[in-house]
């Protein structure tokens, strides 16, 4: 069964103007199979294929010239020694969707592509199903909680049901279309991982220390980034780990945050954050082998909020766009009182993501909470002091079960609204 990709429509129109469309992503997430979907009559080459990738290495000249146009390249960024070639063949007039590629090495093999056909190429990021893709909803517009998109985005809402068996099954298309074995896929998928990705970007003589790594970075999904104390868990130095953690960053497996900062918020902390891109792959590598136990977990937060920012990511790389100066997290040494079960204590300011659009700055708080208050998005009014930018709806991202205004600036929305 083939679900379709809200991705689909930008990719067509696209390739109706561009010399060439690559389309990255982690491995498995469905590159290859919305391509020979979407055109099913075009020539297919794939560098899993061993021969074919020592011809394209050893001759990429003759590789290109023997393939038509248009074509289907799987796996690119094992033979990039194609890209002069494609290049050549690009520049010839008139002549558009010459070439779809796929790769899984998401940013070095971006930056090669743009290197070689600047101007030529057209970029789109796949990641795994959305919800929305899950539940047929034919809505393409990136998450923001304003009133135009809130609007827009009811007239197709549908309930999520059963969404922690979502978050612990992942959104790995495989995993969701097929009565694949949870531990198998993904005992399969690290082992594929270990063997294929990380072999191309790092030798790594202890592999246990390399899976005893990934399990630590999972259990450590939505926490600010301490090269440190994984470095200690894991028991290698805090180099490897930097190294380790590039790798899971380029292969897709991770999303750095950037923290938010400016002249004006001088107690700003700029540690970035980590978070899997999927929940189901970070519920298998922190040995969570059952929704029941993780909802009813002390990391149940830590997982909604890592599916809630994945969910938001997918929106603006399905729309096409470029989220990577657009997201980001504020954590500042301005404390902030609290009050909990009658004891009152101060805790440094947090919020969860703040998406800037149109210099305008709108704060989420994301709770697993299904009893939303107005003390959650207390630290909101710290992104007052940034007085160049303009503090726009906040909302506060939950299990609660309808839409909800708390203040005419902070609205709760059920995760439906994503």
């Amino acid at each position: 069964m083939y679900i379709h990709r809200n991705i689909e429509t930008v990719l067509k129109k696209r390739a109706s103007y561009s010399r060439c469309i690559l389309v990255t992503g982690a491995r498995q997430v469905g590159k290859s199979t919305l391509l020979k979907t979407l055109y099913p009559n075009v020539r297919y080459v794939t560098f899993d294929d061993k021969l074919l990738l020592n011809v394209a290495v050893e001759d990429p000249k003759l590789f290109i010239k023997n393939l038509p146009k248009p074509s289907i390249i799987d796996e690119v960024q094992y033979a990039s020694e194609i890209f002069p070639y494609i290049k050549i063949e690009c520049d010839k007039p008139d002549m558009y969707e010459n070439y779809y590629l796929t790769g899984s090495q998401q940013m070095q093999l971006m930056s090669r592509a743009q290197e070689s056909l600047a101007g030529r190429i057209s970029i789109l990021e796949l990641q795994n199903l959305s919800l929305r893709e899950l539940n047929g909803i034919n809505f393409n517009r990136h998450f923001v909680p304003t009133e135009q998109y809130i609007t827009q985005r009811e007239k197709c809402l549908k309930p999520y049901n059963d969404l922690w068996q979502t978050i612990h099954r992942g959104m790995y298309p495989e995993i969701n279309v097929t009565e694949r074995d949870w531990l198998d896929f993904y005992s399969s998928y690290v082992r594929t991982y270990l063997e294929r990705d990380i072999k191309e970007e790092i030798e790594i003589k202890d592999t246990l220390a390399f899976t005893r790594f990934l399990s630590a970075v999972a259990a450590r999904t939505s926490q600010m980034l301490n090269y440190a104390s994984i470095a200690q868990e894991v028991g290698v130095t805090q180099v490897t780990v930097k190294n380790w953690i590039s790798v899971l960053e380029r292969t897709g497996i991770v999303f750095i945050l950037q923290p938010y900062y400016s002249s004006h918020l001088t107690r700003a902390i700029k540690t970035p954050k980590l978070y899997f891109r999927d929940t189901g792959l970070a519920c298998y590598l922190s040995k969570w082998n059952n929704a029941e136990a993780l909802e009813q977990s002390a990391v149940a937060g830590s997982m909604f909020e890592t599916f809630v920012i994945s969910e938001i990511l997918k929106s603006f790389s399905n729309e096409g766009s470029d989220y990577t100066f657009n997201v980001f997290y504020y954590r500042g040494k301005d404390k902030k009182k609290i009050k909990e079960n009658g004891n009152s204590f101060e805790e440094e300011s947090e919020i969860d993501l703040i998406i800037e659009e149109n210099g305008v700055l709108y704060p989420i708080e994301i709770k697993k909470s299904a009893n939303p208050n107005k003390a959650m998005a207390a630290a909101f009014e710290v992104l007052d002091k940034d007085v160049d930018k303009k503090r726009g709806m906040g909302a506060i991202v939950c299990l609660y079960d309808d839409k909800l205004y708390l203040s005419d600036n902070l609205i709760v929305l059920p995760i439906e609204y994503i």
